[in-house]
């Protein structure tokens, strides 16, 4: 027996878990294969009042759940931009403690959002550009603004390597509507062994390169937590910026997850994944269970 599930990252805001769920009843309909929602971790702390009286669940008890009704097979999708160490290491690790348990269990780990060893796929760089072109078109037409690729920031280079190779895609796809396009980390670790995450958002914003400019920040994030959405992170740093620069206007777009195109990447990581292509982690069963 076989269980799909759509994985993020987990977050202690409602929203994001509500927004997990959301999309994972999308893929089931697009896919015609169950699917069920979570988090590696966080969101199980939310009280069940705030997630419409239903309880968040992490991956690792939902693994164990599923293994002992029965389920052999677990085909996860992340719900994540890129390789991060919660990919690569926690969930291998975690999933191997219930396999220990569960020896018939197999898990396969589909490819992020974005898979930079695949053929060339353009789709998250257009969904990241329609979100542009509907802040310029909401704002009146801004002329030839400049676009900034926000995201959290890794302590992987792999991870920052995603966000510049989206960003220069972005970058073609809008050559005759933006004056220019780069991209920004939210915030980085100390050290020079982190550099590769610069520039900060902050330091961009308040650069004179920028002072008096329209900026559209393409938001590189997949659903509203303390970081991204309303009252987050990145709008204290645009506040911030805007009131210590007069006349830099700052607009962020909504966010990946919110918009409808996400879903055709998501389903097609699931036919990829069934069919054995384009898997980041395999963990094949180890044997009968005693």
């Amino acid at each position: 027996m076989k269980r799909i599930l759509l994985v993020d990252n987990g977050s202690l805001r409602p929203q994001a878990t509500l927004n997990l769920r959301r999309l994972a009843r999308a893929l089931a309909k697009a896919t015609g294969e169950p699917v069920e929602a979570a988090s590696l971790l966080h969101s199980h702390k939310i009280p069940a009042e705030q997630l419409e009286g239903e309880k968040a669940v992490t991956l690792g008890p939902l693994a164990e759940r599923l293994a002992a009704e029965g389920v052999t097979e677990l085909f996860i999708v992340p719900f994540f931009f890129g390789p991060s160490q919660a990919l690569t290491r926690y969930l291998p690790e975690r999933l191997a403690e219930v396999q220990a348990e569960y020896p018939r269990l197999s898990i396969k780990v589909a490819a992020p959002l974005v898979d930079t060893l695949a053929e060339l796929d353009l789709r998250l760089a257009r969904l990241l550009a329609d979100n542009v072109r509907q802040v310029m078109e909401h704002a009146g037409g801004l002329e030839r603004p400049t676009v900034v690729l926000v995201d959290h920031g890794s302590p992987i280079p792999e991870v920052a390597a995603v966000r510049n190779y989206v960003a220069g895609q972005l970058g073609a796809l809008l050559s005759e509507e933006a004056g220019c396009v780069t991209f920004a980390s939210m915030e980085r670790r100390d050290g020079d062994e982190y550099r590769f995450n610069e520039p900060l958002l902050a330091d961009l914003l308040a650069s004179r390169a920028l002072a008096g400019r329209e900026v559209i920040l393409a938001m590189l994030f997949l659903s509203p937590g303390r970081h991204a959405g309303e009252g987050g992170d990145i709008a204290e740093i645009c506040e911030q910026a805007m009131a210590a620069s007069p006349g830099l206007t700052v607009t962020t777009t909504r966010l990946v997850g919110e918009h409808d195109g996400i879903l055709e990447i998501l389903a097609s990581r699931v036919t990829q994944g069934l069919s054995g292509q384009s898997l980041l982690v395999e963990l094949p069963a180890m044997g009968k269970a005693t």
